[in-house]
């Protein structure tokens, strides 16, 4: 390897490094949040589906996606399944 492949290859490893230091956790505490998925980007089996990412508006209080324990009624959602949206 050249020294300059070397180098690169460093300073991407670097960078990936410190990318994922200030990720949360895979294991950390997560809740259901209802009504705060965007479509498309819903968790599974809501509205009839079976499926995720299969949403198709905006904050239906139906659908749900995963978020950080305590910070759903913060970001405007519910722990609680509302009535199937539009």
């Amino acid at each position: 390897m050249s020294t300059k492949t070397t180098i690169m290859s460093a300073a991407v490893g670097s960078l990936l490094a410190l990318a994922t230091a200030g990720a949360p956790a895979e294991d950390g505490a997560q809740e259901k949040c209802y009504g705060v998925a965007k479509a498309g980007e819903n968790g599974c089996a809501a509205n009839g589906h079976s499926c995720a990412g299969k949403a198709t508006v905006d904050n239906d209080p139906a659908e749900w996606k995963k978020v950080d324990q305590g910070q759903c009624e913060a970001m405007g959602g519910s722990t609680e399944p509302g009535k199937k949206g539009a």
